[in-house]
């Protein structure tokens, strides 16, 4: 069993999964396995040093979450192939590469709709949802058009945001993307501004575009939904 603790590929595999987890990538052990086309117990396993990952489960790692092979072997200390998922910049995709689909996973809300949608639910505005995939991008997920410049240059006016649902109780990372819902509708960074007793009991509102918008804090029982921005899809190059 020593030996497979001691590989390097399976001590950076261990890197891997907790970063994957903190970035909201994976939800834990069998969603990884399921696109490794693996077991849970096998990532278990893996991960208590029990049995070495295979080159297939490198192969789609690598494949699914851009994770740098290199990195994997030891031979380089940048963990993704797109440095700016580490450092709580936002992937980008065009615009163009948005697939129609009536059964698609992602719903496009217009900004018409989005107060509607977010506080009632599809059934209140779903004359005006329409849903479309993206190569690569899977579960259930949303997506919100970008108004206003106050998150240049991360997000600019008519990007879209593809996002995730928070639930109530799910941790947050501080310094990431949300988009929050309270009595209106923004997208922000977000800290977490806890008391004595280490709760959170604010948010602290954080514009990338910080000369013309200062932060500013809300209560947290006045956020009605959160959601995780995992990806901007924009009509501008994409580098």
């Amino acid at each position: 069993m020593r030996q497979f603790i001691d590989h390097i590929v399976n001590r950076r595999f261990r890197q891997v999964y907790q970063a994957l987890e903190e970035l909201r990538l994976i939800k834990g052990k069998s969603d990884l396995a399921k696109k490794l086309d693996t077991y849970n117990h096998v990532i278990n396993n893996i991960l208590k040093g029990q049995r070495n990952i295979t080159l297939d489960q490198i192969l789609k790692l690598c494949h699914f979450y851009g994770v740098n092979a290199n990195f994997l072997f030891g031979l380089d200390e940048q963990m993704f192939l797109d440095e700016r998922v580490s450092e709580g910049q936002l992937p980008a995709r065009s615009i163009e590469s948005m697939t129609p689909d009536y059964g698609g996973n992602i719903l496009l809300v217009p900004i018409r709709a989005q107060a509607g949608f977010v506080l009632e639910g599809i059934e209140g505005v779903k004359n005006d949802v329409k849903r479309f995939t993206i190569p690569g991008l899977e579960g259930n997920l949303l997506a919100f058009e970008i108004e206003g410049d106050s998150m240049l240059p991360t997000i600019t006016n008519g990007d879209i945001v593809v996002c995730e649902e928070i639930e109530q109780g799910q941790p947050l990372r501080d310094n990431q993307v949300y988009v929050v819902v309270t009595d209106g509708i923004v997208a922000k960074r977000i800290q977490q501004v806890r008391d004595g007793h280490q709760r959170v009991i604010r948010l602290r509102l954080i514009s990338d575009n910080k000369e013309v918008y200062p932060p500013y804090e809300i209560d947290v029982q006045d956020v009605r939904k959160l959601y995780k921005v995992k990806y901007r899809l924009t009509g501008f190059g994409v580098n």
